[in-house]
């Protein structure tokens, strides 16, 4: 069994120290700088064992070079930007499996946000860190990849089981639903999803993680077939992915 504790970093980043309760094996996914994450680490377990990364950006890798230092760790990372990631040592590509103690990780390249970010998937512990690909009711910001890599990405977490838990690299949510009201007025589950995420926010908790399933009823991004959108959007006879380049141009505007 696998246990998440999520720590808040920089303005609004999350990085996530996980343990393996069988093993007693400790990481840390998306280190964006030391002192939270080593602060947690004091507190908790005295000990890291493997660093976990989505990307190559700062604001994910920022905490690396210090905790492997202090800690011995090792850090895991994408095949695909080993050479991006500082102090890199094992690489993983798409459908390789990352095994920490009894939980097995499996390895989705999802590009788009950069070309070459990957995602860890636990089919046994339901849930999966996203880093910067999806975020609750929302997507990443198009950098490297293409729109058509994100959105097919996006296709690959559409897959998993409803009942998977999204852990997102950012809290952006409030303003994600807030676009996606903007856009998506008449849904009802959007709606009383939003007065829930403002309960959270006064209460300074973080809103995630969030259900799959909760994602593809509220995440404008996941819902690009819905008829309600598409002619809000005025684009009732557009495919799909017609609809999400547009809804991300919108996003990155709004």
């Amino acid at each position: 069994m696998l246990e998440v504790s999520i720590i808040k970093c920089l303005s609004d980043n999350f990085s996530y120290l996980i343990r393996d309760t069988k093993t007693n094996l400790v990481g840390v996914v998306d280190p964006s700088e030391f002192n939270p994450v080593d602060l947690e680490i004091s507190k908790k377990y005295k000990k890291l064992d493997f660093i976990l990364n989505t990307h190559h950006h700062s604001d994910h890798v920022g905490g690396n070079l210090d905790l492997k230092k202090k800690y011995n760790s090792k850090i895991v990372c994408s095949s695909y930007e080993k050479n991006k990631i500082p102090g890199s040592e094992i690489s993983m590509s798409d459908k390789e499996e990352f095994i920490f103690g009894e939980t097995t990780f499996k390895i989705m390249h999802v590009p788009g946000h950069t070309a070459g970010h990957i995602i860890f998937y636990t089919e046994k512990d339901n849930l999966v860190f996203t880093g910067d690909t999806l975020f609750s009711m929302g997507c990443g910001r198009v950098f490297e990849g293409t729109l058509e890599q994100m959105y097919n990405s996006l296709g690959k977490i559409k897959k998993l089981s409803k009942n998977t838990l999204i852990y997102c690299g950012h809290e952006y949510t409030k303003n994600n639903a807030k676009f996606c009201l903007k856009n998506d007025s008449q849904n009802t589950k959007l709606k009383k999803r939003f007065d829930t995420v403002k309960e959270l926010l006064k209460k300074n908790l973080p809103t995630l993680p969030i259900t799959l399933a909760e994602e593809l009823e509220t995440n404008i991004f996941l819902r690009c077939d819905n008829k309600k959108i598409k002619i809000n959007l005025k684009m009732e006879k557009n495919s799909e992915f017609e609809v999400f380049s547009k809804l991300r141009k919108l996003k990155d505007e709004f």
